[in-house]
């Protein structure tokens, strides 16, 4: 079985290996064994390589999320049955050809994209739990956001229409801005000097008591000057320290929270958005799993990337 493992911490150009591991077995009782299909790579797999974000006991495989195939089921699982498409929960090490799953919180996917569904693990349910965890939002309320064009940001906005919040986002390149309106986003600002005006005007003085933000910096200093006084900043990514002004700072990581209860339902209320179209995040590239080396070095150049696992 091939797998991309790595035997110390250090740059994941460099440390990850493809490797032939012996077959994972049979499932347990509450387990599924599953052949990965996709798997993305981001930036967040490349500081756990380096040691970063809880990292795991090694040697290890990497590879944080992923689309699956279902190819046994454990004694007493009843939620979902051989040959079914899931979207696997996180940390498992997904970049390797088959692995053990807890069936707790899988369910089947309907026919559709397998690119776009293996993207739902994470990026999905950082969106949704940024929308619902931490500020009590109604009909027509607006959350500002940067990084946009991430597969965050997306997520966001497509989640918040759906939810029927309105989105004031940032990007750093003009020429996304009608991609990103078209997408369903209710505005979008370029960044510069004038963004917190920008944002203002945009929202019509209304207040923002949330904003969600990845990148650290003067971005999380503008959204923060943005906010109605008490509201709340989201980081996801982000850990610089931060000066709130009197706003509450959260960070929220997706991997620490419970994926039957929390994560799961997020990725079913986002399963028909993608189905549908609402939801989609462009992808640069596929590579397999033998060409890590120039995955790496396309993802640092930026685009989203995917792996081909199976």
């Amino acid at each position: 079985m091939r797998a991309l493992r790595y035997d110390q911490f250090g740059d994941a150009e460099q440390m990850l290996k493809l490797v032939d591991l012996p077959e994972p077995g049979a499932p347990g009782a509450g387990e599924v064994l599953v052949d990965v299909l996709y798997a993305p790579l981001n930036f967040h797999d490349l500081l756990r390589i380096g040691g970063y974000f809880a990292p795991p006991s090694l040697p290890a495989v990497a590879g944080n999320e992923g689309v699956a195939r279902v190819a046994a089921v454990g004694d007493g699982v009843d939620n979902v049955a051989p040959g079914d498409i899931v979207v696997l929960p996180l940390l498992l090490g997904t970049w390797r050809e088959r692995l053990i799953a807890p069936a707790a919180g899988l369910a089947p996917l309907p026919d559709g994209d397998l690119q776009q569904y293996s993207m739902l693990g994470s990026n999905t349910p950082t969106a949704g739990l940024a929308l619902s965890q931490y500020v009590p939002l109604a009909k027509g309320d607006w959350v500002a956001q940067s990084s946009g064009n991430g597969g965050v940001g997306r997520n966001v906005i497509a989640l918040a229409k759906h939810r029927g919040f309105r989105t004031v986002s940032i990007v750093r390149r003009p020429e996304v801005v009608d991609e990103l309106v078209a997408a369903g986003a209710d505005a979008v600002v370029v960044d510069g000097p004038d963004t917190v005006a920008q944002m203002s005007a945009a929202v019509g003085q209304a207040p923002v008591r949330l904003a969600i933000e990845s990148v650290g910096g003067q971005i999380a200093e503008k959204l923060i000057d943005l906010l109605a006084p008490g509201g709340t900043l989201v980081r996801y990514s982000a850990t610089d320290q931060l000066d709130g002004k009197g706003a509450d700072v959260e960070f929220l990581s997706t991997a620490t929270m419970d994926f039957p209860t929390k994560v799961a339902p997020i990725i079913a209320e986002a399963v028909p958005l993608v189905t549908s179209g609402a939801l989609r995040v462009p992808i640069e590239a596929v590579y397999d799993l033998a060409d890590i080396k120039p995955a790496i070095a396309h993802l640092k150049r930026g685009g989203k990337i995917l792996l081909r696992v199976g």
